[in-house]
């Protein structure tokens, strides 16, 4: 493989899996299909011109209404506040049709290099993608944080299940479509002398904006029949 930019290298290696290689703010991010995760990471962590030996970092992602909404519209313009996307045709932005996606973050010390793989899951309903523990047995927690807060499911893990939530919790928190007072909550039954799981009892609450009353401290400045404003009380 000729010496060249990492984003030619990647192009030239995996040119089979199509890949979309984005170098932007100093960073190369290639996307590659779900199913050849397992082929492409070995790839990197093995051969040369990659040597990507370590795996920093593992984590899931939910692209629902990814660049769709802001403050619950499609309206959007093409500047203004954390706008992330330009609009599309009639001022609207497309949806993702893709929503899952899982991306790992690599390093190779030997060639100074850092990139970012992203995969997106095929399935929706049931987003399943190959574990690379195997590869990287860093992965192992990373992977369980990942199906633990988005349920995506990793074949092959040794030990899948939560790491950060409860054993009796419900649903993956940080889905986009998961309710910000959660399905369950957890109290102390004095009676049953143990801790139980109910429904969530939180009751939405509307904040209401602060307002400014009237204060003599705000009010106008008298202005004299000159122009002049007044003084002071001591004036």
């Amino acid at each position: 493989m000729s010496e060249s930019t990492l984003s030619a290298r990647l192009q030239e290696r995996f040119a089979a899996h199509a890949p979309t290689i984005v170098e932007a703010l100093g960073e190369t991010t290639m996307e590659i299909p779900a199913g050849a995760v397992t082929e492409v990471m070995t790839a990197l962590r093995d051969e040369d011109g990659f040597e990507f030996k370590q795996m920093i970092d593992l984590c899931g992602v939910d692209y629902a209404a990814y660049g769709q909404v802001e403050w619950e519209t499609e309206t959007v313009s093409g500047s203004g506040f954390s706008r992330g996307r330009e609009a599309g045709v009639d001022g609207k932005v497309a949806k993702n049709e893709r929503r899952f996606a899982v991306v790992y973050h690599l390093l190779s010390v030997t060639r100074n290099e850092r990139m970012r793989v992203k995969a997106f899951l095929p399935d929706d309903a049931f987003p399943l993608i190959a574990s690379v523990v195997d590869i990287w047995p860093t992965a192992n927690w990373f992977e369980r944080e990942a199906f633990d807060l988005f349920g995506i499911l990793f074949d092959g893990h040794p030990d899948l299940r939560r790491i950060l939530t409860d054993y009796g919790f419900v649903g993956h928190p940080f889905r986009k479509d998961f309710p910000l007072t959660g399905h369950v909550e957890v109290r102390y039954d004095e009676a049953k002398g143990r801790v139980v799981y109910q429904p969530v009892s939180i009751e939405p609450r509307v904040l209401v904006p602060r307002v400014i009353r009237h204060d003599s401290r705000y009010g106008a400045i008298p202005v004299g029949v000159d122009g002049t404003t007044g003084g002071d009380a001591n004036g």
